[in-house]
């Protein structure tokens, strides 16, 4: 077995080696966070759930079967807690969707991102992914960031994989909706070139 793979630092931790869990902690805690703070918006909210995850997790750690990547055991984990701190807290967003998109306004939109520096357009993004409801956060996060297979999202979610097609599907169409409203000052509206 690899010295620094999870199963090895999961078998370590469960002989009673805590050294071996923070590693496992200190490879996770930012996507673990990540996620937390998608849902939450909140970031001490989200430190709190994060931390808690990790808690969850090491007084679980015996029933890891192995049947999913620890990964994804481990962020099922933090999207229900995430979940049931939403829940506890009573916290609801309404928001606006422009369902008409077109190809003519996604050339607007490739063209407006075009003139934008690396950083500023990484910001736009994480900036409108933060804008969306929790649950497509998550999903666009796991999908895109985490390279999570529809099958491994499936897992964390408790959704079924159709349905995480679907919402992941509905979630872009919000996604590019909201960068939309960040692009279009940035281009023309007459010959769509950025300005």
């Amino acid at each position: 077995m690899i010295k620094n793979s999870d199963q090895y630092l999961i078998d370590k931790t469960l002989e009673g080696d805590t050294s071996a869990f923070g590693e496992l902690v200190d490879r996770y805690q930012n996507f673990v966070y990540t996620i937390a703070i998608r849902i939450l918006k909140v970031s001490e909210e989200a430190e709190e759930v994060a931390q808690d995850s990790f808690i969850k997790a090491y007084d679980s750690l015996k029933t890891f079967r192995g049947d999913a990547k620890f990964s994804t055991w481990l962020y099922r984990i933090v999207y229900h807690k995430s979940l049931d701190r939403v829940k506890m807290n009573k916290r609801h967003r309404a928001y606006e969707i422009n369902e008409e998109i077109t190809d003519d306004s996604l050339n607007h939109i490739e063209n407006g991102l075009e003139f934008m520096l690396s950083e500023e357009r990484t910001g736009i993004i994480k900036r409108c992914i933060s804008e969306l409801p929790a649950e497509d956060a998550v999903i666009i996060t796991l999908f895109y960031f985490e390279e999570q297979s529809v099958k491994e999202i499936s897992k964390v979610t408790d959704l079924t994989e159709d349905n995480i097609k679907i919402k992941l599907y509905r979630s872009r169409k919000k996604l590019f909706s909201l960068l939309e409203s960040y692009i279009k000052p940035e281009i023309s509206d007459r010959n769509g070139k950025a300005i």
